[in-house]
């Protein structure tokens, strides 16, 4: 009889068990379903090609960025080895929180100094719930410091000022292939000529596709509802590869852009993408990451997959 009863009560208990740990399962499922599933890594960068991309950086991020482009003039005298021009933008950009990055830098071509502010508003959720796109804000300004030869212009501080607002819309539509557009409002300071329009409205579209875990091909483009008038200006276009090594990321593209500037490049590339001199540029961007907290470093390459 008491063996009996001991085989009932553990019988019992086994029951028990199984039905308190179902119960938990349940309760853990549940509570997982809870718990949003972000999209991560639509873009690798916080830019596409010359353009900004949805992304920002974590918290205690730090990017060293170089952007370089190299182009030939149609002149007879040129170099017979690597390019007759070189324009060089040179910037750092930090995370200030999960959503919201800011950075600034120079340019040696132009002469621009620039800044800029971007906050993500939205993010796409992987989990079929909430925004199926991603929306970052960004506001950037540029300050002229070249001389200006132009009697006409008043050379005021503010007058040198430009600024640029974007609405980035994006959506991470496979695994390998995202989608971004960009509708732009672009204030200049300077304006040459009375029949040039001071505010511009454009349109950029810009996608990634993923070709390995470091490797994908990106392109870029700019539409300019009301462009300048007092000279011939052209969309800028990209077409380029980026490579991630660790904590380096390259960018090799073909574009028609020299300036690199929102409101530069939006408003004033003067020239068509082909294969004519100076029409086509040679672009090199690297970027180093640099990690205040360990835990950043280890967040980032469990993301080097997506």
């Amino acid at each position: 009889m008491k063996a009996r009863a001991l085989i009932t009560f553990m019988i019992w208990a086994a029951v028990a068990n199984t039905m308190v740990a179902q119960d938990l399962l349940g309760i853990l499922e549940e509570e997982q379903q809870d718990i949003p599933q972000y999209t991560q890594a639509t873009f690798k960068f916080s830019r596409i090609a010359f353009g900004h991309s949805i992304e920002t950086r974590k918290k205690g991020i730090l990017d060293v960025f170089v952007a370089n482009r190299f182009w030939n003039t149609p002149e007879q005298r040129t170099q017979s080895f690597a390019a007759d021009r070189l324009s060089t933008r040179i910037a750092l950009e930090y995370g200030v929180s999960d959503r919201f990055l800011m950075g600034f830098g120079g340019t040696t071509f132009d002469g621009l100094f620039d800044g800029y502010l971007k906050y993500k508003l939205v993010q796409q959720r992987s989990d079929q719930k909430g925004s199926p796109f991603s929306i970052t804000l960004l506001q950037s300004a540029s300050y002229f410091s070249e001389a200006l030869t132009a009697p006409n212009i008043q050379d005021d501080f503010a007058d040198r000022l430009s600024y640029t607002t974007q609405m980035l819309i994006a959506k991470k539509v496979t695994p390998n292939f995202s989608l971004q557009i960009a509708p732009t409002f672009v204030h200049r300071g300077l304006v040459f000529s009375e029949e040039d329009p001071q505010n511009h409205f454009a349109i950029g579209f810009g996608g990634r596709y993923k070709l390995g875990n470091h490797v994908s091909v990106v392109s870029e483009y700019y539409y300019n509802t009301n462009p300048v008038e007092s000279f011939d200006t052209y969309g800028p276009f990209a077409l380029g590869v980026n490579w991630e090594i660790g904590d380096v990321m390259l960018q090799f593209m073909l574009t028609n852009a020299v300036r690199m500037v929102e409101d530069a490049f939006i408003t004033q590339t003067r020239h068509n993408f082909n294969f004519r001199n100076p029409n086509l540029n040679f672009g090199f961007n690297m970027t180093y990451v640099i990690h205040f907290k360990r835990n950043l470093k280890k967040v980032q390459d469990n993301n080097q997959q997506d």
